[in-house]
């Protein structure tokens, strides 16, 4: 009760300190404005070297190595390690660029991280409270039927929403199998990815794609091929290697063995209320359009303030309607959610030069990667491979925008150029998107750090007793593999 009060205090504060930045920093928008421009924010990316990266990769290694190095080091103090490489980037940048510094800070954390976190957040706060009890046993059947039941609900509420619903039930059928790390790293694949690629509800690039005017079903009837190839493929390769682990795990521990039989049940059904909530807040955000307040130069939408408040409230519903004793059912705790928030707050600040010299195209340090993307596949792989490593979203609309500019499409044109019978459809530019879109959403899959629920479910796993591999492990077990040879399969059928 104690822990729970606590969170709930500091909610409320994260709340107050988001309303009161909005609002202090309402009245200077005019004259930050002109400071913004006159520095050329926008441009700022054709001015950064490679060199200021660095910190990321710092980031990156650290959170590959150090668990490995110095694992309880890593453990009590990951969060001073993240605020370490965050402020390796950040002091110097502002005593570079000042005011311009500051805009690039506050719009990364205002329009990326606070909302990320708070989703985030109030998805795992919510399923916490969800208990799938009962005699669910995982066998490679229920294994394989669970990971296909939240891959398909990963299109419906997201994939952070499906991971964070079925992850605690996969694991509790799972606590009895000696081998069950794979389990995790196919549910990472199907669940947390490639699952939420069929509508924009699925994963941020694809919702940031309906933002521009990129129609809502699109992609269900663009991507669905390349999801069921993928998925199917992953599907059938995960039921083979659990029936081997399973055949091998049942002679030696399950022979003769005799279990009771307890009837499936669904505890905590209150919370799907405040899960349908969220998903209402977020298809609200992506229709409703009343305006925005400035903050420095950055423009802070009105329903996304109204989404990231509601979301906030049901999680805070939820943990008020929701039995303790439920939550203890689930081993809920709240590191998981502390840990992906202290390291996700690093990443986002190192990851400004990045996107930065990114969105200055031809421009920018990394003009030589953007001048060779000319093909489908090579919007497919290049989106992808980035999108490994750096925020999907951006990095999806920063070669949606490459694609619209080397057509000679405006975003006003988008609905017209993607309907395949109109006259003014673009074969082209539909078949770049296709690429984008599976690009930026697959290949999330390829590290955990790849998409937002990946560490998440990771750490949930961790926290469960599982040997999750290390970062760099999860790259050479799994992720390469079985994901690089699927991608490249991809690639020949469809791009």
């Amino acid at each position: 009760m104690r822990n729970s009060r606590k969170c709930l205090l500091n909610v409320l504060t994260f709340v107050l300190i988001y309303v009161l930045i909005s609002l202090v920093f309402e009245g200077s928008a005019i004259a930050a404005g002109a400071v913004v421009h006159a520095h050329g924010v926008h441009d700022i990316g054709a001015e950064l070297p490679v060199w200021t990266t660095l910190p990321f990769a710092g980031i990156l290694l650290s959170i590959a190595l150090c668990p490995l190095l110095i694992p309880h080091f890593w453990h009590n103090h990951f969060g001073k390690i993240s605020a370490f490489w965050a402020l390796l980037f950040a002091v110097p940048f502002l005593f570079t660029y000042h005011k311009v510094a500051l805009h690039h800070i506050l719009h990364i954390y205002l329009i990326d991280y606070i909302p990320f976190i708070i989703l985030l957040w109030g998805l795992f706060t919510i399923a916490g409270g969800i208990v799938v009890g009962g005699s669910l046993k995982g066998t490679p059947v229920v294994n394989t039927v669970m990971l296909l039941i939240g891959t398909i609900l990963a299109s419906c509420v997201g994939t952070t929403g499906a991971a964070m619903v079925m992850i605690r039930p996969v694991l509790r059928a799972n606590e009895d199998r000696l081998k069950k790390t794979h389990v995790v790293c196919f549910f990472i694949f199907l669940v947390a990815n490639i699952g939420g690629s069929l509508t924009p509800l699925g994963d941020p690039p694809l919702f940031l794609g309906f933002l521009h005017n990129v129609p809502f079903f699109w992609v269900t009837a663009n991507i669905l091929p390349h999801m069921l190839t993928a998925s199917g493929i992953l599907l059938a390769m995960f039921f083979v290697v659990d029936t081997l682990y399973y055949r091998k795990e049942k002679k030696q521990v399950h022979a003769g063995s005799v279990e009771e039989k307890i009837p499936l049940k669904i505890e905590g059904i209150i919370n799907f209320v405040f899960l349908a909530g969220v998903i209402i807040l977020v298809l609200m955000s992506g229709y409703w359009k009343p305006g925005h307040l400035s903050v420095i130069g950055v423009n802070l939408e009105y329903q996304s303030i109204v989404r990231d408040l509601g979301i906030i409230t049901m999680g805070i519903l939820s943990l008020v309607f929701t039995s303790k004793l439920l939550r203890e059912a689930n081993d809920f705790s709240w590191f998981p959610i502390m840990e992906v928030a202290k390291l996700f707050a690093g990443i986002f600040m190192t990851i400004i030069p990045a996107l930065a010299i990114l969105k200055a195209g031809n421009e920018g340090a990394l003009s030589g990667l953007v001048s060779v993307v000319k093909e489908s596949y090579h919007y497919f792989w290049v989106t992808g491979a980035l999108s490994s490593f750096l925020d999907n979203a951006p990095t999806y609309l920063t070669f949606f925008n490459l694609a619209l500019g080397k057509l000679g499409i405006t975003e006003a044109m988008v609905p017209g150029a993607l309907a395949a019978k109109a006259a003014t459809a673009n074969p082209e530019f539909i078949l770049y998107l296709k690429a984008i879109s599976a690009g930026a959403v697959f290949m999330g899959a390829n590290t955990y750090i790849g998409n937002a629920p990946n560490f998440m479910v990771k750490s949930i796993a961790e926290e469960a007793g599982i040997n999750m591999p290390s970062f760099f492990g999860y790259m050479i077990k799994y992720s390469i593999p079985i994901l690089v040879p699927l991608f490249i399969l991809v690639t020949f059928i469809f791009f």
